[in-house]
């Protein structure tokens, strides 16, 4: 998918460096723009993708710190009884 969205955003890139040059016969400055603009496209792309990977590896975490915290609860209950049973068990001093 990476592959398909930064060609396809090169191509939307040459289009529009087309569709704007001043004189088509000036390859050099044509090929100069449409450089410009597939390294914004190309930065534009990857910063998205990051901000994609943050959000996932975020829901990650929260997924991750809810199974903890619900592991400890139990881990409190359990510790709860048996201090209450080893209480039980203690003679009255």
């Amino acid at each position: 998918m990476k592959a398909s969205l930064l060609f396809l955003l090169a191509c939307t890139a040459v289009l529009a460096v087309g569709a704007r040059a001043d004189k088509p016969e000036e390859p050099k400055a044509l090929v100069q723009k449409v450089q410009e603009l597939a390294q914004k496209a190309t930065a534009m792309a990857k910063d998205a993708f990051s901000s994609l990977r943050e959000s996932e590896a975020a829901q990650q975490a929260r997924q991750w710190l809810s199974d903890t915290a619900e592991l400890a609860k139990q881990r409190l209950v359990w510790l709860k009884e048996q201090l209450a049973e080893l209480w039980k068990k203690t003679p009255a001093a």
